[in-house]
């Protein structure tokens, strides 16, 4: 898969990245930065893409 390709998400995580983009660009970042910031923030807190509920590890607070 190549970099940026976002097949790998949810619908869910998605929408959740499309709401905090429009957040960032109404405090005036560039729709760029915003688009890069919003998907750096569902990664933190989803650890990436698809993944499947049960069974999933949940992150050690270091």
């Amino acid at each position: 898969m190549p970099r940026g390709d976002k097949s790998a998400y949810t619908d869910k995580q998605k929408r959740q990245a499309e709401h905090i983009e429009e957040g960032y660009e109404k405090r005036g970042l560039s729709e760029d930065e915003a688009e890069r910031r919003a998907w750096a923030t569902v990664n933190k807190q989803d650890g990436g893409g698809k993944q499947s509920g049960s069974g999933r590890k949940k992150a050690d607070d270091k």
